[in-house]
């Protein structure tokens, strides 16, 4: 999945309660050199900067490698971050590994060339567009840059991307946007929780509950880590559940919580042609829908492109999930207790 890497066994590694060494020969250079990363700088937020990526897709990148490998690369919850045994351990062979990998040359881009750059914020699939838009422009470069949420208003109006996925409320002075589904709030609690029983809960039932601050939807790795590890509760939007999902945690749609929205923003004053034909890619126009010079759809009703109300689709096209992490759920519930 993660294109330019390679596999690698690791040198080093003893035959413990990790398993054997068929277990690391599917870690891949591109995962290595990210978790390295953390591991030498001990602040996920830095070490994202640093490498040039977005702290969210760091942070996911570590927990698919402790899931891959079943055990714990960090100590949860400590602060600072610090390595546990096995960290360490893996820290050192990958600094070896890594001093010996052959970077290939890196394409230079020109920067008169035409292309478009797409923003998204967490929780947003952007896979079925990106297919779409390749299929129907190769010779135009689309470039799919995750940025976070508390960065994608200003990556709008400075010209870091071209257009973006972003998740309201934003200040809409000045940018044209197009809305495209809302997504329902769930609440994430451990496995073993007395709410895990329940497919809906209300805050009401929540209000015994200690939450956890999930304000800051960048940096919901910890987040889940927080509640993993010492307990609680936190609400979030589904897609921020399902893209942080762990085996020791489960979440629940909440009932009385308001939705989020997401939508496709873009500064008015740059509504380029390519814009307007990615708008076509999102809202499911065809390659022979025509269009007039002005970049407005000709003989089809805007009112065609909009998602019919109350109906919820998370991007790409695809329904959401149910919420089955966990394991079985049982018979649905509305109220705790009955």
């Amino acid at each position: 999945m993660w294109g330019t890497g390679r596999a690698v066994r690791l040198p080093g590694w003893r035959c413990n309660n990790l398993g054997g060494m068929s277990r690391f020969e599917s870690i891949d250079v591109t995962r290595l050199r990210w978790f390295a990363g953390v591991a030498q700088e001990l602040h996920f937020a830095r070490a994202a900067q640093a490498m040039g990526i977005s702290r969210q897709r760091l942070s996911r990148t570590v927990i698919e490698l402790e899931e891959e490998l079943d055990t714990k690369l960090f100590v949860p919850g400590a602060q600072p971050t610090q390595l546990t045994a096995e960290g360490e351990e893996l820290l050192a062979a990958a600094r070896e590994i890594l001093a010996n990998v052959v970077e290939e040359p890196r394409v230079v881009v020109d920067d008169d060339a035409e292309r478009l750059r797409v923003g998204f914020v967490p929780g947003v699939t952007v896979t079925k567009w990106e297919r779409i838009w390749r299929e129907r422009f190769p010779e135009i470069p689309l470039e799919m840059l995750a940025v976070p949420m508390r960065e994608q208003e200003s990556a709008l109006r400075e010209g870091r991307v071209d257009m973006a996925f972003v998740r309201l409320p934003i200040d809409r002075e000045g940018l044209s946007a197009i809305p495209l589904y809302r997504e329902l709030p769930v609440v994430v609690v451990s496995k073993d929780h007395p709410i895990s029983v329940f497919e809906q809960v209300s805050t009401l039932e929540l209000a015994d509950e200690r939450m956890q601050d999930a304000a800051d939807l960048d940096d919901a790795a910890m987040t889940m880590e927080m509640v993993a590890a010492v307990g609680g509760a936190a609400i979030v939007p589904h897609s921020i559940a399902r893209l942080h999902s762990r085996k020791d945690l489960v979440y629940r749609t909440v009932t009385d919580v308001p939705s989020t929205e997401i939508v496709l923003a873009w500064p008015e004053d740059r509504t380029t042609e390519l814009a307007e034909e990615f708008v076509g890619v999102v809202r499911g126009r065809s390659a022979r829908s025509s269009r007039s010079p002005s970049g407005q759809e000709s003989k089809e009703p805007q009112v065609k492109a909009q998602p019919r109300a109350g109906k919820k689709q998370p991007a790409g096209g695809k329904k959401p999930a149910a919420a089955k992490r966990g394991g079985a759920v049982q018979k649905p519930r509305k109220a705790r207790g009955r």
